[in-house]
């Protein structure tokens, strides 16, 4: 397909291959508004989660989906079972644990240049954070990293909570990026930024659906350096909220 003939939108794609990406969900239209400057081009996407669980010899419909949908492009699905039937042309398939280091340096070392990442797999919130704090680091900054059925964080059966304060939750981690993102107004002075403060530019939230953009987030501030000092017990509590926040974002 020639760049100048547009193809099939990545919603058609998703009807024509069963992908519960459009129908149970609404995903794909916010995939193709941030992806779509890559249809063309030559990277590597990572999906976990292949699915296709409810009998075998099924699953892979998402990662035909992204195979059809990015003709140029090399696409990995992850699975804790075995998927292997659905490798095929371009479209590449490993076994393991989404939060397995071992694993995931394997699939980086074949595929250096995965520019994409979408985690679909277990919807556990303890894996995705571990899953996001093992792989973010490694995506270009150009890269996009996208987590799906964020529901799950307010389901206790699935390891969330009903507790919407949580702060082992995805959402939680979600919102604690999204501060993140503002780190340069902060009037904390012994404030260190973290690697995903200096690094998400962007961070997009839809029904069950988050994307992040990698880029560099060093924008610089308006805040005033001389604003006027905080005194007495509002300076107490600053401080206690300041050291509270510190010790939290040292913690595992």
């Amino acid at each position: 397909m020639r760049a100048s003939e547009p193809g099939p939108s990545l919603t058609e794609l998703a009807t024509t291959h069963g992908t519960d990406k459009w129908g149970m969900h609404r995903y794909t239209p916010h995939y193709e508004r941030f992806l779509e400057h890559l249809r063309d081009e030559s990277f590597t996407l990572l999906e976990i989660g292949i699915g296709g669980y409810a009998q075998s010899g099924e699953g892979g419909a998402s990662l035909r989906m992204w195979r059809d949908f990015f003709p140029r492009a090399q696409i990995i699905g992850l699975d804790i079972e075995d998927k292997s039937f659905v490798a095929g042309d371009r479209v590449h398939v490993y076994q393991g644990s989404q939060v397995d280091p071992e694993v995931l340096d394997r699939i980086f070392a074949d595929f250096p240049d995965i520019k994409v990442v979408i985690d679909d797999g277990s919807h556990r919130p303890e894996h995705i954070r571990e899953t996001f704090a093992l792989l973010f680091e490694r995506l270009p900054l150009d890269g996009l990293y996208a987590i799906e059925d964020t529901q799950t964080s307010y389901w206790p059966a699935w390891g969330g909570s009903r507790d919407r304060h949580d702060p082992s939750t995805t959402m939680a981690l979600v919102k604690d990026l999204v501060d993140g993102l503002n780190y340069e107004e902060y009037l904390d002075q012994h404030y260190r930024p973290t690697p995903t403060d200096l690094t998400i530019k962007g961070l997009h939230c839809f029904h069950n659906l988050v994307i992040l953009e990698k880029g560099d987030n060093r924008e610089g501030t308006n805040k005033r350096v001389a604003a006027e000092p905080l005194t007495g017990l509002d300076a107490l509590r600053q401080k206690i909220a300041d050291t509270a926040d510190r010790f939290r974002r040292r913690s595992p």
